[in-house]
């Protein structure tokens, strides 16, 4: 038995870690609702100005993941392992840098159109911004939450997948329909940086997974 697997039983476990995952889940819905604003803006002006807040966002995001950081490195007993607090803090952020880039190539690139399929996509990606969250919450009493937390991450699959579907069905429809090759590049980046924040976030689920078998 590790160390800290025998001390959990006799000294209590710092449960400062949970308000940092909540405000960090709380942040990414904040982002996830001004990438769905961004999907629907209809000037660059307005892209721009959302592209900025999203920036913005993302920076509150890189703070509480350095405030984790701190916090374990002063831990003594965590709530559960340490490299699963770490990958924890470090995935949430890869779902807020990927949601970060997308706005940014946006941005930057200045597609003539944002395709149906960018707005079914940040759909995607804040119904499971909502999922994160609720499983976040669930972990301060696992026991208690288990069927939930675990019917969540199924959700997460689920919309992992339906985002595949997207990825590959709007790529296909690119090739088939886009005729400006410039348009073509700008939006197979965009749809990249999208599905790979939906992959962040069902990596996300698959870790408090983890968490959950090993507290059983």
């Amino acid at each position: 038995m590790k160390l800290d697997s025998f001390l959990k039983f006799f000294v209590p476990n710092d449960t400062s870690f949970f308000p940092l995952f909540e405000e960090d889940a709380k942040i990414l819905k904040k982002a996830t609702v001004l990438l769905k604003s961004l999907m629907a803006s209809e000037t660059m002006e307005q892209r721009a100005v959302l592209t900025r807040k999203i920036k913005e966002v993302e920076h509150e995001g890189d703070d509480v993941t350095h405030r984790i950081y701190i916090q374990l490195n002063k831990s003594f007993i965590t709530p559960f392992d340490r490299e699963d607090i770490q990958s924890l803090a470090s995935r949430l952020d890869d779902v807020l840098d990927y949601i970060n880039g997308a706005s940014q190539r946006i941005n930057l690139y200045k597609p003539k159109v944002l395709i149906s399929p960018f707005v079914e996509f940040a759909e995607i990606i804040d119904a499971a911004a909502t999922e994160l969250e609720l499983l976040l919450l669930g972990l301060k009493d696992s026991v208690k939450n288990r069927e939930k937390i675990m019917q969540g991450c199924i959700s997460i699959n689920t919309l992992e997948n339906k985002a595949d579907d997207l990825y590959h069905s709007g790529i296909s429809d690119l090739f088939e329909y886009e005729k400006d090759t410039i348009e073509l590049i700008k939006n197979k980046e965009i749809f990249g940086t999208l599905e790979k924040a939906v992959d962040s976030a069902e990596d996300v689920s698959d870790i408090i997974k983890t968490i959950l078998i090993k507290l059983a």
